[in-house]
């Protein structure tokens, strides 16, 4: 066993080598830049249909838990117990209330001149025991008047169905470890598509399924707090994968003709260095926590129905040396493979950072998925640090991540869902940190729109207020307005990055400025020219308005 493992992995490595991959060719283009390319501020434009947005989540901003007939989340359960390990205890039973006051959302929208709102609908809010029999005409009727609200104010809906909110009902029957989800996600996928698809046109089946089946199910860090770490995320991300893919058909065969919409699902994909470009086992580490990180759910979707050969055959040889009779990975069958292959209208991405990868030897004892990767990730120490602990502004990152999806899923449109930098829920007004964030991310992907040839449709930032940050509670914030969670009413305030990302919008882009364009002339015909031959040299010139004095010393004679 031990040989035939070896084997495998030498034939993956192999591979790596002799068939073009699209991290090879990311790292062949942007690893020569000297810092000073790589840091090069970019002046240009977005197309005029660039889709400029924010973004939030239900639970993260909704409140209003157990009003008018929703019923509880996962999320719900887990925050209202004691020791949640959320800072202060925390939860979102009121969050930003936007359930009561959706009007005051409408108008931060409108003020901002946003084209787009990423928002999730809560599952429960609809169907508060997960299923249709349960409907809950309140839920609806609030996301009506939200999708006929941004309408009015010319704003694209861009709806995610699922957002990490799954209805306890549905996770007392084992959640996502039960096959029986894919009928039922598709059922409540269907019911949202012939309810809101007549003025919903962008449709996100659901959020970070990585993040989901790992944190969620691997280890239990987000609700439901399952800890089974080698078996559950493979077995969990299964299962998304298929519902997904079957709510993906159910629009094509039900809706597509008469609604005209757009489905995918919304990635993170964070990107990955080797730390060492020229160590060969960290090349092929970093290709491997792409494959592992992103690959595992989109390459199904946009390449072959079926998982990325890196992660098939690293989690087999685990399984062998671990004495088990079959890979701890499920397969799809060929029906299946079918069934997932092309189920995305566009590449939906989530980015937030940078990471260095090493390879490494990875434990065998315990089944985990992380054990699986064979690598290790560390931050750039030298980008600037955000008020998230494992989240560094790394900007350069996202221009190299957005031509791996060019090169490795065959140039789709891409859509920026989600990205943002965190401050500390102190910031109330001056969050030039985030000012910085937003600046130098969007640039880097100006660069691959205009530069590299990318296929970028629009950019989300996160997020359009501070609200309730998952793990983090209330002592971060994303948004571009700050809230007074201290302050029953909930007020709203913009912040300095929500000034810049209006006049980001409006410029669509980058447009040069007066002072940095290039500057031709000639001096008058009786300017003097000359050349000096002392030791020291003293250049005086007198600016008579602004009484400025500049003085160059120079040592060199001639």
């Amino acid at each position: 066993k031990l040989f035939h493992s070896q084997l495998i992995l030498a034939a993956v490595i192999l591979l790596y080598y002799l068939v073009p991959s699209a991290s090879k060719a990311v790292w062949e283009k942007f690893t020569p830049q000297k810092k000073f390319d790589r840091q090069m501020y970019h002046y240009g434009n977005f197309s005029q249909d660039f889709l400029w947005g924010v973004s939030s989540s239900a639970y993260q901003i909704e409140g209003g838990w157990n009003a008018e007939g929703k019923g509880p989340s996962v999320w719900d359960t887990f925050t209202q117990k004691p020791g949640s390990e959320i800072p202060e205890d925390v939860n979102g039973n009121v969050a930003c209330d936007s359930y009561n006051r959706l009007d005051e959302d409408l108008y931060m929208l409108q003020a901002l001149k946003v084209k787009s709102y990423r928002f999730s609908l809560s599952w429960s809010r609809v169907f508060p025991n997960g299923r249709r029999e349960s409907m809950n005409q309140k839920g609806v009727d609030y996301y009506n008047r939200l999708i006929n609200g941004l309408l009015a104010r010319k704003i694209t809906p861009m709806v995610t169905i699922y957002h990490w909110d799954l209805p306890q009902a549905l996770q007392d029957i084992g959640g996502w470890q039960n096959v029986e989800m894919v009928d039922i996600f598709n059922d409540y996928c269907d019911f949202c598509f012939a309810t809101f698809g007549d003025r919903v046109k962008f449709w996100m089946t659901m959020n970070d399924p990585q993040g989901l089946a790992w944190q969620g199910y691997g280890t239990g860090q987000i609700p439901p707090n399952i800890k089974e770490p080698g078996t559950a995320p493979y077995q969990v991300a299964h299962n998304l994968i298929k519902a997904h893919a079957t709510a993906y058909h159910t629009y094509d065969d039900k809706y597509r003709a008469s609604q005209r919409g757009m489905v995918s699902i919304a990635l993170k994909a964070d990107w990955v260095e080797p730390k060492d470009i020229n160590v060969p086992r960290d090349l092929v580490a970093a290709d491997r926590a792409m494959q592992f990180h992103v690959g595992w759910f989109a390459h199904p979707i946009f390449k072959n129905g079926d998982y990325p050969e890196a992660l098939k055959a690293q989690v087999l040889v685990k399984s062998e040396l671990q004495g088990l009779s079959q890979s701890r990975l499920p397969s799809f069958t060929e029906e299946e493979k079918n069934l997932i292959k092309g189920t995305a209208d566009m590449f939906c991405v989530n980015h937030y950072t940078t990471r260095l990868v090493t390879h490494i030897t990875g434990l065998l004892s315990p089944h985990s998925y992380q054990n699986d990767w064979d690598f290790t990730e560390e931050q750039d120490s030298g980008s600037p640090a955000t008020a998230i602990k494992n989240q560094r502004a790394v900007s350069w990152g996202l221009r190299r991540l957005l031509n791996w999806i060019m090169e490795e899923y065959g140039d789709p449109e891409i859509y920026i869902t989600d990205n943002g930098g965190a401050t500390t829920a102190k910031t109330s007004w001056d969050d030039i940190d985030r000012v910085f964030f937003y600046k130098t991310y969007i640039n880097e992907a100006l660069k691959a729109y205009e530069l590299d040839g990318v296929l970028l449709k629009g950019y989300t930032a996160t997020s359009l207020m501070d609200s309730f940050e998952w793990l983090n509670g209330y002592t971060v914030g994303y948004g571009f307005y700050h809230v007074d969670f201290t302050d029953p009413n909930r007020p709203r305030t913009p912040k300095l990055s929500a000034h810049f990302y209006f006049q980001l919008m409006k410029d669509n882009g980058f447009p040069i400025t007066e002072d940095e364009k290039m500057l031709y002339g000639e001096f008058p015909q009786d300017f003097l020219w000359s050349s000096a031959t002392l030791g020291i040299i003293c250049i005086i010139m007198l600016d008579v308005q602004n009484v400025t004095l500049f003085i160059l010393y120079s040592n060199n004679s001639g």
